[in-house]
């Protein structure tokens, strides 16, 4: 991991060695924190952007709230947070990562009267499951870990706590040769991956899961919009793991991931077994947004100079 100079801790800039808390920290022995995944593109000439800062600071609040953490700055006060962060770590590109979560204090199951805590950190980090991954597509298998029913853990809340489940995934899946797995849900549907949302195109049409028991992918919805106004036809209705099998193109689509084709599932060759042409043209395009080259989604951005 590529360190900066600083994080953001409770609105202070701190050296990055020093932003540490206290190992009786609530949210470390019961998992009651939320964060978001955010990048920051280098857009050349006209300087940097982030790429929806805004739904990612209110979806942060939103997170907080369903889990009943009085956090106590507003999604304007986290956007603004975030774009001192990059300036100060001189970061025209990065992965932000803000941390809402409980602290120090008494101990047990109910957080009491806790502070809440908040970090903001920044870094370099290239592409998640590899630059190969963009153009040649991953494999990946279905999960033995089912996506957890709806009233069990708030899916629409990014809480740390709700990863464990994808961290059993996904190390199932690299320890079996794998780059990523494919949760489904109680009823046995397509859910998500461990931390994408996922699409399938066949005949032209583009087709993902409805939003059940998965988080509201801000990345997802993004995706929806552009290839809706490119002209695609997109559903959202319930997927099985065989309308996979038989795809013609597939890909994951997140924060980190970006849009990432999928190649293989399960042993099974998806489509050509590369990025398809719709893959490839919403990866163009998408990557056109984020370096602000299509003025249409301007308001998708967050720009920012660094002096």
């Amino acid at each position: 991991m590529e360190t900066t100079e600083f994080i953001w801790f409770d609105g202070k800039m701190v050296p990055w060695q020093d932003a540490k808390v206290h190992v009786l920290t609530h949210a470390l022995h019961y998992g009651d924190s939320v964060f978001e995944g955010i990048r920051a593109y280098d857009c050349g000439d006209k300087g940097s952007s982030v790429f929806r800062l805004k739904e990612h600071s209110q979806r942060l609040v939103n997170s907080a709230k369903i889990l009943r953490m009085n956090i106590p700055y507003t999604a304007e006060q986290i956007y603004d947070a975030t774009i001192e962060t990059l300036r100060a770590n001189k970061l025209k590109a990065a992965y932000v990562r803000p941390l809402v979560f409980v602290g120090y204090g008494e101990m047990g199951v109910n957080p009491g009267h806790n502070p809440v805590n908040m970090i903001i950190a920044a870094w370099p980090w290239g592409a998640y499951l590899g630059a190969e991954a963009l153009e040649k597509g991953i494999r990946i298998r279905t999960s033995s870990f089912t996506r957890f029913q709806p009233n069990t853990l708030m899916s629409k809340a990014k809480a740390a706590g709700n990863y464990v489940n994808s961290i059993l995934a996904k190390i199932e899946a690299v320890e079996d040769g794998y780059d990523e797995a494919v949760m489904l849900d109680p009823q046995g549907l397509v859910s998500e991956a461990t931390g994408e949302n996922i699409f399938v195109v066949r005949d032209g049409k583009i087709k993902t899961p409805q939003l059940t028991n998965t988080l509201g992918g801000i990345t997802r919805a993004s995706i929806i919009e552009l290839a809706r106004d490119l002209g695609y036809q997109v559903e959202e209705y319930p997927l099985s793991r065989d309308e996979i099998y038989i795809a013609d193109e597939a890909f994951f689509c997140g924060t980190a991931a970006e849009i990432t084709p999928i190649r293989e599932m399960d042993h099974r060759t998806i489509g050509a077994g590369h990025a398809g042409p719709v893959t490839k043209h919403l990866q163009q395009e998408f990557f056109k947004v984020v370096r602000g080259e299509n003025p249409k989604y301007q308001n998708w951005l967050a720009p920012y100079t660094i002096d």
